[in-house]
């Protein structure tokens, strides 16, 4: 494989984002493989939900060998991620891959919005009102946007288990990476179809070389992570997803006029 020297770190980056946030640095998949590897719109969303579910496989084995995982949280948000996740990769075909990115672009806006938002207490009587109902929605909603434009999600993820199903943190992030790659899956099997509709295919190698990178960028993450501040790491990846965000859409304004 000949790829360069900013294709070779891309890939590590998002390990090492992974294991420096853990939700929210799969956002860099989907730019990584788009400029870096130059790959077609699709191709590139197809490639980061494979990507992606790998990495949160592998990083999910560790919290459920330590019991971690809260299992009726998986059915319950993961079910209907995964059907929300199949159809917005079915609903994508009817998109230009610009508008794709376009949304894909306002996504990481939202990332970085609730990156830099202060975290505010979550209060008991709100944890007690949960709703199986509204778990199951919000599953739905974060699935459907997934499949759109190839993200985990976990930023959104992780929240929503915490005030909806009233998870520690620790569980939240343990139980997202299930449901991450569960949603992941069921998006790339629909992409596979799509593909083939449109002629394009996928490219093995570059998927098994940013998946092989990125959990191994993981682990350096997760090693820097003990040492710097979980809230600057956070706000500076919020703070870098801003330019990158506003170059995409600028990118891809033709597809308005």
């Amino acid at each position: 494989m000949s790829f360069s020297i900013a294709a070779w770190l891309g890939a590590i980056a998002i390990g090492v984002s992974l294991g420096l946030l853990g939700s929210g640095g799969s956002i860099l998949t989907v730019p990584v493989l788009l400029y870096l590897f130059d790959q077609p719109e699709r191709v590139a969303i197809a490639g980061s939900l494979a990507i992606v579910g790998l990495i949160a496989l592998v990083g999910a084995i560790p919290y459920i060998l330590k019991k971690q995982t809260h299992w009726q949280s998986v059915v319950w948000f993961g079910i209907p991620g995964m059907i929300g996740t199949y159809g917005g990769a079915f609903f994508s075909q009817f998109v230009t891959g610009a508008v794709q990115l376009i949304t894909f672009a306002v996504v990481m806006l939202m990332a970085s919005f609730f990156m830099l938002k202060p975290k505010k207490q979550v209060a008991l009587a709100k944890v007690e009102e949960r709703k199986n109902s509204k778990i199951l929605l919000d599953g739905l909603l974060v699935g459907v946007l997934t499949g759109f434009v190839g993200v985990g999600g976990g930023f959104l993820i992780v929240p929503a288990l915490v005030l909806l199903a009233g998870l520690s943190m620790h569980q939240a992030v343990a139980t997202s990476l299930v449901i991450i790659f569960l949603k992941s899956f069921a998006g790339f099997y629909k992409y596979l179809d799509v593909l083939s509709q449109e002629s394009l295919s996928l490219d093995w190698q570059v998927i098994g070389l940013v998946t092989i990178l990125g959990i191994l960028g993981s682990f350096s993450g997760n090693l820097i992570a003990n040492k710097i501040s979980g809230q600057k790491l956070k706000t500076g990846f919020a703070l870098f997803l801003l330019p990158m965000a506003v170059f995409i859409i600028w990118q891809n304004l033709g597809v308005f006029n």
